[in-house]
């Protein structure tokens, strides 16, 4: 192939802004493609990576970015049937043949690449990429744009494994906490999978948000004790006669708080799911795990397998994505970031490379 001339933005060196440096894309492996970048989310994680709180695999400088959406412009050997093609690149690319793989737990594949964390990724104008596990999108979008569905790479497929994960049905009660970027759209998916839903935050607006897009109550836990929560939610299952057990139990916030209400929030044959990080720890008494019969499990990621899904249900509306975006120019990356950092980004923003 011939070379291509990129440009992105690189991470030098923690709590420094990122520089714009240009780069030039030689050949490729015959097992990856080359993306021109139509849009990139910007994450929780990647203001982690930034601060220095997190760590990257590969070493600075690097592009970060890894909710990725773009069209394949050049392709390794192996791979030329996906020449022009609209793509999502997952967050989590497994290597399809290790145990973890061959077990179908590929979005923990120990050999898994990460786009913004173990190679160079989306805040860019163009990404190289293996190409095994990319999601196809059809020609037709519909309403969409290209860019609007980078999204989908992280925000939307982890909460939708952590669904599949739990086992959520319908008539099940379902309890998100924390209704940021990922708690929204798990909000959405226990909806869509005709569950009753209640979504706890501490944030006033954020409660208005998911009332409008897939929770049934909303309670804000500002001030609120863990008692005084259980207390509430007990309250809304006696008025509504709702599950009294077996709940679903999602913490998506991320915070040690968070975490300790899901706990307490356990149940006779429940399950918690904990799809938010923090370095935080708690102090727990798992022989409750034990007296309830319940169950708990982590989420990382997203399997490609369930890609399609998801971007079905964008794409036909039942997945609300376009009222919780914003885009930016990519060049104005730095300022979106103090922006996340102050907690003044209300949508997911979606960085587009500038036209050159």
């Amino acid at each position: 192939m011939s070379s291509i001339k990129a440009w992105g933005m690189f991470f030098v060196s923690p709590g420094q802004p990122l520089e714009r440096r240009d780069f030039t894309i030689g050949d490729i492996g015959n097992d990856d493609v080359v993306v021109k970048v139509a849009g990139c989310g910007v994450c929780h994680t990647d203001l982690g990576f930034i601060s220095g709180d997190v760590g990257t695999k590969h070493d600075l400088p690097l592009i970060l970015g890894h909710e990725i959406s773009g069209r394949v412009v050049a392709t390794g050997k192996n791979y030329q049937n996906l020449a022009g093609k609209q793509v999502i690149i997952p967050a989590v690319l497994p290597c399809g043949e290790c145990e973890l793989c061959k077990a179908g737990r590929d979005n923990i594949c120990q050999h898994q690449l990460m786009p913004g964390n173990d190679f160079d990724g989306g805040f860019a104008s163009h990404i190289v990429v293996p190409a095994r596990f990319l999601c196809p999108l059809p020609d037709d979008l519909g309403a969409f744009e290209l860019h609007q569905l980078s999204v989908i790479a992280d925000a939307i497929t982890t909460p939708y494994q952590s669904m599949v994960r739990s086992g959520l049905k319908k008539g099940d009660l379902a309890i998100v906490i924390g209704t940021g970027g990922v708690g929204l759209y798990m909000a959405q998916h226990a909806h869509n999978a005709g569950a009753t839903v209640i979504a706890l935050d501490i944030d006033e607006a954020k409660i208005e948000t998911v009332l409008q897009q897939g929770a049934d109550f909303g309670i804000c836990t500002r001030e609120m004790s863990v008692r005084d929560i259980k207390k509430a939610i007990r309250a809304f299952v006696h008025d509504h006669n709702l599950p009294a057990n077996q709940w679903k139990v999602f913490e998506t916030s991320g915070s040690t708080a968070g975490q300790t209400v899901a706990f307490s929030l356990l149940s006779f044959a429940g399950t918690i799911g904990i799809i938010g990080f923090t370095m935080g720890k708690l102090e727990l008494r798992l022989s409750n795990m034990m007296a309830f019969d319940a169950d708990m499990f982590g989420n990382w990621g997203c399997s490609p397998k369930y890609y399609p899904a998801v971007v079905e249900g964008v794409l036909d509306g039942s997945i609300n994505l376009l009222d919780n975006i914003i885009t930016y120019p990519l060049s104005e990356l730095n300022a979106v970031i103090e922006l996340a950092n102050d907690h003044k980004l209300t949508r997911r923003a979606i960085m587009i490379p500038d036209q050159e």
